[in-house]
């Protein structure tokens, strides 16, 4: 269980916090677990649980325990079909994929998590541990690392702040120096090239998607193997996933403007860093 429940306080927030209690390690929940676990009275989890239930988000299972619910999945098919992003992104990914014979896979972000949304696998001898629904780091892989370093500035310090330890693990600095120095480096370039940082035998090259002026809402990466990899090569694909995220990036805009009317106020991230608002 990471900390973004404890850090809720209001009583929606906590309600909702309840479901990052549910993973593939603990898929599983009693009322009197949760309250252990959460605090407060067991009339106040109940109530929260049930409300859950009522919603479609939780559902009852042996034993008097809980499990997600089948509302998650329908909002999961309204995601694959209607969310921005994905509209933007299939059509190019597909062709890229194709013309460059390599897999792709696009990504977005919320709190500190970064989430395979959706992927094109044109070689399947290619074993990634990114698969979507799957939370991943935000400081190692340079699919998480093209979106770590176009968050504005003060949400990278608050970063350093709540990570100095996993940044310094990472590779990206022990100061606020270094650190920013490193993704200074990265966001003049463009794009990433990370080694073994996710797996040991691949090579992720990305590159950030953003909305509207300049905010940054993903990122386009290729999984390749290491195995017999050149740098001609890298450099090929490092080129390429820069021209794609920028079509990415100028359709979602087009998909926005559609969708929204042209509204301005949707303009603005889609996800910003956890507790640094």
């Amino acid at each position: 269980m990471d900390d973004s429940a404890a850090r809720r306080g209001s009583s929606a927030d906590r309600m909702l916090g309840i479901l990052d209690y549910f993973t593939t390690e603990t898929p599983a929940w009693t009322v009197d677990a949760l309250q252990a676990e959460m605090g407060g009275s067991r009339a106040t989890t109940y109530r929260y649980v049930k409300a859950l239930v009522d919603a479609g988000l939780l559902a009852p299972a042996a034993g008097g325990a809980y499990v997600l619910g089948a509302r998650i999945i329908e909002l999961d098919r309204q995601i694959r079909l209607c969310d921005p992003l994905l509209a933007a992104a299939r059509d190019v990914m597909s062709r890229v994929c194709d013309t460059y014979q390599a897999n792709l896979m696009l990504c977005s972000f919320y709190g500190e998590k970064v989430m395979c949304v959706h992927q094109e696998w044109i070689d399947t001898k290619v074993q990634s541990s990114y698969e979507r629904g799957r939370p991943m780091p935000l400081f190692r892989g340079a699919t998480a690392r093209m979106i770590l370093a176009h968050l504005p500035t003060y949400q990278q310090k608050n970063l350093l702040l709540n990570h100095a330890k996993e940044i310094a693990d990472s590779g990206l600095g022990e100061t606020w120096e270094e650190f920013r120095g490193n993704l200074k480096a990265m966001r003049r370039d463009g794009s990433c090239v990370s080694f073994g940082q996710i797996d040991n035998t691949l090579v992720g090259i990305g590159a950030p998607i953003f909305l509207g002026q300049g905010d940054v809402t993903g990122s386009l990466s290729f999984i390749v193997s290491r195995a017999g990899l050149k740098d001609a090569r890298i450099e090929e694909l490092r080129a390429a996933v820069k021209v794609a995220a920028a079509e990415v990036s100028e359709r979602l805009d087009l998909v926005m403007s559609v969708t929204n009317g042209g509204n301005q106020a949707s303009r603005s991230p889609r996800r910003l860093a956890a507790g640094t608002r």
